[in-house]
């Protein structure tokens, strides 16, 4: 009988997978499968769950209610957590495992990771004073955390699951505010907006000329067929033209590459070409993924040369000692998705973009860098997207109609946001886990000077 049970409850399970990736985004996979469906949820549960606890912080009905929001077959998984790592399964098929080393996050336990096992990373030393130099705030503004409390107050009361809303007026925290368990020190996972990030990171190479960035092929894999006329500032504008699928089905180029792949860049390095470079926008994580690798590879191919170029010319100069940049089972940094800070910390990195590459008395990142950053691309089909952000201008109509003509943000999945304001000179942080649409143009809207 108990053997009929599990039997039984298998197929349950095997049925509520099929359902539940039955939502959008989420769907188009046949019986044949479902192998990868249970691939897929382990792979998530195991590497979410890995860093939710040991680098967020979070408790297992948290992490648990947090992969839940994707599907509820879910919580059929089942999570064990170790002292280093979690290891997931769904009804005994599908195992996999995550591990976690201080200062790199979790990688999921695919191939050969004993090389990471040897990285060191130096922490940050904080700064002193004010933010962002320091930690010290005292530049609240009274009205406007009012609206910050109220907004937070309002979105959780709708299910919306706001962490974290921060607001950067003239270069200082003017209101910040927190929803349970968080607080100005908690990393929480920005997914996309690491795409921000990653292409900061190239500008900084860029700045400090250690990448030609104008030199083709990209890839020398790509040398000899028509991948070969694609430029970095085509990776950088998501108009590469390679065809990656970015679907969230199992079986996806997007589910491969970070839930079942030894290298994530190699899922996009392997993309054949669908349009003429430049010439059609389509969203793609492993296009970010292949701007990773490539400064990988010119920093030295190894991943503490990598890590130690984050640390001393990103982390350290901004003053972000609650950041972790998780890397693949490869080493390489996950710059599509795997990236957690505080509030403050995501908020010191729209303040670079809004100070025009210069904080803490350095410059960082060019003028010319970061106009170019912010600029639409050439696209037939999507002019407002610059390298890596997304823009409120370019098309026929503005993304946020609430919102100033020049602003830019930072996005990712669930619902994070970071926005940069030129013309009113601020910047505001919203991270959550909103599984539906949020409000963001109204939201911070009301957060602008004059609201």
């Amino acid at each position: 009988m108990k053997k009929t049970i599990t039997i039984l409850f298998g197929c349950v399970a095997i049925a509520a997978i099929t359902a539940a990736f039955a939502a959008p985004r989420l769907l188009g996979f046949s019986i044949t499968q479902l192998g990868s469906a249970v691939r897929v949820a382990t792979g998530m549960g195991a590497k979410l769950a890995c860093s939710g606890r040991f680098v967020s912080g979070f408790d297992e009905q948290r992490i648990m209610d947090d992969l839940a929001s994707y599907s509820p077959a879910t919580r059929l998984l089942q999570l064990q957590y170790g002292e280093r790592g979690v290891t997931a399964e769904l009804l005994g098929l599908g195992q996999t495992s995550a591990t976690y080393r201080e200062g790199l996050g979790c990688t999921l336990d695919i191939g050969e990771t004993a090389g990471l096992d040897s990285v060191k990373l130096a922490p940050v030393a904080g700064g002193s004073g004010e933010w962002p130099r320091g930690a010290a705030v005292s530049s609240i503004d009274a009205d406007l955390q009012r609206r910050a409390a109220t907004i937070l107050a309002r979105d959780n009361a709708a299910g919306l699951q706001t962490r974290a809303l921060l607001v950067v007026q003239d270069g200082r925290i003017a209101a910040e505010v927190y929803g349970p368990g968080i607080d100005a020190q908690t990393p929480l996972l920005g997914w996309s907006m690491g795409k921000s990030l990653t292409a900061m990171m190239l500008g900084r190479m860029e700045t400090l000329g250690l990448a030609d960035t104008g030199s083709r092929p990209v890839f020398e894999q790509w040398r000899g067929d028509e991948r070969a006329a694609i430029a970095m500032e085509d990776l950088l504008h998501m108009s590469s033209g390679l065809d990656f699928d970015e679907t969230y089905t199992p079986g996806s180029d997007a589910t491969r590459m970070l839930f079942r792949s030894h290298s994530a860049s190699d899922v996009a390095l392997a993309s054949p070409a669908a349009f003429a470079p430049g010439a059609h926008f389509s969203y793609s994580s492993g296009t970010t993924n292949l701007i990773a690798r490539w400064m990988h590879e010119r920093l030295g191919g190894e991943v503490q040369s990598s890590v130690d170029f984050f640390r001393d010319e990103i982390l350290q100069p901004l003053g972000m000692a609650h950041t972790v940049f998780e890397v693949d089972p490869s080493g390489v940094f996950v710059g599509s998705s795997y990236i957690y800070a505080s509030a403050r910390d995501w908020a010191r990195l729209g303040l670079l973009m809004l100070n025009r590459g210069e904080m803490n008395g350095r410059r960082l990142l060019s003028e010319e860098w970061v106009e170019r950053a912010a600029a639409p691309n050439s696209s037939d089909n999507e002019p407002r997207y610059g390298y890596q952000f997304w823009l409120n201008r370019g098309g026929s109509s503005p993304r946020y109609p609430q919102l100033p003509d020049d602003v830019y943000l930072m996005q990712g999945n669930r619902r994070q946001r970071v926005m940069i304001s030129p013309s009113t000179n601020t910047v505001v942080v919203r991270l959550g886990w909103s599984a539906s649409r949020y409000p963001t143009g109204e939201n911070f809207a009301e957060l602008l000077p004059g609201a």
